[in-house]
């Protein structure tokens, strides 16, 4: 079945193409979920309610992108929703006074993916949201600050703290 018949049979309802549709793309978005939570079975948790929540705004998906690009969208902001609401990203989010720090070539960028993602695991939770969204995802600082709802400059400052949290790991 092509996307688009998977994608018009499970806004029909379709239960069997509703479960094509979560075995596609559920390992890949439970990965998205863990880096953000860290916690195998919050991403779990997360993971269903994403999933739901796909279901539900199928009928807002456009075409233009791609379906996964547009799936990762919502798992991303449901994880940092999760987050706000649990107060995660309260304490972490308190770097303005931090000094301009320069970004220099570090042994992170040295490591493997599967590495750097392992230690990412580890980061606190407020630099591992700004980590992910900026060096995974690709957000600017700019739209981090706006989803996170803090400064341009505490997402920056968050990033270098959490590029030097994990070279600090690696030592």
């Amino acid at each position: 079945m092509s996307e688009k018949q998977l994608i018009k049979s499970c806004l029909n309802g379709d239960r069997r193409a509703q479960e094509e549709l979560y075995n596609l793309y559920s390992r890949k978005m439970l990965g998205v979920c863990l880096r953000y939570v860290g916690d195998r079975e919050t991403a779990r948790d997360l993971l269903q309610d994403g999933f739901v929540k796909v279901f539900t705004t199928l009928h807002l998906y456009s075409g233009t992108g791609t379906l996964d690009a547009w799936m990762r969208t919502i798992f991303v902001n449901y994880a940092i929703e999760h987050m706000r609401k649990k107060d995660i990203l309260r304490d972490s989010a308190d770097l303005e006074s931090i000094s301009e720090l320069t970004e220099e070539e570090t042994a992170v960028s040295k490591l493997s993916a599967k590495q750097i993602m392992e230690l990412v695991q580890q980061l606190p939770s407020g630099f591992r949201t700004v980590f992910n969204l900026y060096a995974v995802e690709g957000y600017s600082h700019k739209e981090i600050g706006e989803m996170l709802k803090i400064t341009e400059s505490t997402s920056r400052s968050q990033y270098v703290r959490a590029k030097q949290w994990l070279r600090k790991q690696m030592e």
